[in-house]
């Protein structure tokens, strides 16, 4: 198992996603905004959608149909399965801008990126 936001975390992401199909009808564009992720790794992702094949990458981008911001402590909980994003938005430790449909339509992959993976180091 590879260390959350590292460069072989991304790579299995990236294989994941590759494997999990998108069937929707136009690009989706979502990015995780790590708040106060360590200086020594990314503090944003961008998840690209569309049929031809998914991918995450680092760093933000500024036409995302959907922004989530969470706390990396709390990205790590989810990644890890000690928490999922449901009871962090309900308790208001995620906050999402931006088209929700998009969130909605981007659920199968952004399993396939917060799904149980190493948690982060603290």
């Amino acid at each position: 198992m590879s260390q959350f936001l590292s460069e072989e975390w991304l790579a299995g992401v990236n294989s994941t996603l590759a494997a999990t199909p998108f069937d929707g009808e136009r690009t989706l564009i979502v990015v995780l905004d790590i708040v106060d992720a360590p200086a020594r790794g990314p503090h944003a992702l961008t998840l690209t959608l569309t049929s031809a094949g998914s991918r995450v990458d680092v760093g933000d981008h500024v036409g995302a149909d959907v922004l989530i911001s969470l706390a990396y402590n709390d990205a790590g909980a989810v990644v890890s399965g000690n928490s999922d994003s449901a009871s962090l938005l309900r308790q208001g430790r995620v906050k999402v801008r931006g088209d929700v449909n998009a969130l909605v339509d981007a659920t199968a992959a952004l399993q396939a990126i917060l799904g149980t993976r190493e948690a982060p180091a603290t």
